[in-house]
């Protein structure tokens, strides 16, 4: 019989290297050397090998992923087909002539949404406060041939007044489009740990930026009565088992302003949506220390999260929404969320 069994390399997912009789020995013993049990990958399991790297922030580099494809390999590198697992497919020109504003564009989620769009034709304002995010997203999109005036960089702070000020000054008079993306978790805190600190900082960003940020492009849209704006919510706002107090009331709180602006901005050609992911393979951190009372409570729920999805499955369903697919969706809450919702 014969083997019809495709080699092993970086775009083959973590599940089948751990599943291969070769691979998956190789693989264990590489992250017992971190000192990481190959249970704790199951989240992960869908996610492509090469994907661990941008997750480890710098303790598995992409050279000891290569030595582990050239051992299970007999020595050599086979072609890097991933034809089996998802594969981003951009759609030339599906944003041509227009500009979109992104937050939270340095990293994660607004990354991946920043730079489709930017390999899809459209001008992308691209807002973070981290600068160093931004430059690497530049260099990447130019290595990839994208025009550099396909992305427009600004560093500012979207819970300050000012940061908003300059993210709309960089768009110009004309946005066809807004992805509030930028967002931070709290410590899954209940209601009588959560400080007063924590309550402010999740809402400032989670809240009020978002609000700050529709306020300011809506000018801009009614003028030319059209639009289309996606905000990111959360699976904790469409439940209260996935995450500590604050967090999940700021969540809630983006999908009642999605929901009023889609009635009220609707008759003017402006689309406004949500997306509510589960588990996401991005860089957006925790506060290191988090409710010993909260994780408790949640910890049988939070086991039922399908695997993670990766930062271009988000911004496949984020440009979707954006873009003129979209044309008849408005006032919806999409769950990108692997099926969790339907537990």
């Amino acid at each position: 019989m014969t083997n019809t069994r495709r080699p092993l390399t970086a775009g083959s997912t973590v599940g089948d290297w751990l599943a291969h009789p070769e691979g998956g020995a190789a693989l264990r013993h590489l992250l017992e050397q971190g000192g990481v049990d190959a249970a704790a990958m199951a989240p992960v399991r869908d996610l492509p090998l090469r994907q661990l790297v941008e997750l480890s922030r710098g303790t598995l580099p992409m050279s000891a992923v290569d030595a582990l494809v050239l051992q299970v390999n007999g020595g050599t590198m086979p072609a890097d087909d991933d034809a089996a697992g998802w594969r981003e497919r951009i759609v030339p020109g599906r944003f041509d002539g227009t500009t979109i504003v992104v937050t939270g564009a340095a990293s994660g989620i607004g990354r991946a949404t920043a730079s489709r769009i930017a390999r899809e034709g459209g001008r992308v304002i691209a807002a973070d406060i981290t600068g160093a995010g931004l430059e690497q997203l530049a260099a990447d999109l130019d290595t990839a041939g994208v025009d550099a005036d396909a992305l427009v960089p600004v560093t500012a702070d979207i819970t300050r007044i000012d940061g908003v000020e300059r993210i709309v000054a960089a768009a110009g008079p004309v946005i066809d489009g807004l992805a509030n993306v930028a967002g931070v978790v709290d410590d899954f805190s209940p209601v009588h740990e959560t400080s007063d600190e924590m309550w402010r900082r999740v809402f400032a960003v989670n809240v009020d930026a978002v609000f700050a940020l529709t306020r300011a492009v809506l000018p801009a849209m009614l003028g030319a009565g059209r639009g289309s704006i996606v905000n990111i919510a959360s699976e904790a706002a469409l439940r209260g088992n996935a995450a500590g107090a604050a967090y999940t009331a700021s969540k809630h709180a983006v999908i009642g302003i999605t929901k009023n602006s889609a009635f009220m901005y609707g008759p003017h050609g402006i689309r406004v949506n949500a997306i509510a992911p589960g588990g996401v393979a991005t860089g957006m951190g925790g506060h290191g220390r988090s409710s010993e009372f909260g994780r408790e409570r949640t910890a049988d729920f939070l086991r039922l999260i399908p695997p993670v999805a990766s930062a271009q499955h988000l911004a496949a369903s984020v440009t979707f929404l954006l873009s003129d697919d979209g044309v008849n969706i408005s006032g919806a809450v999409l769950p990108s969320d692997g099926g969790w919702s339907v537990q």
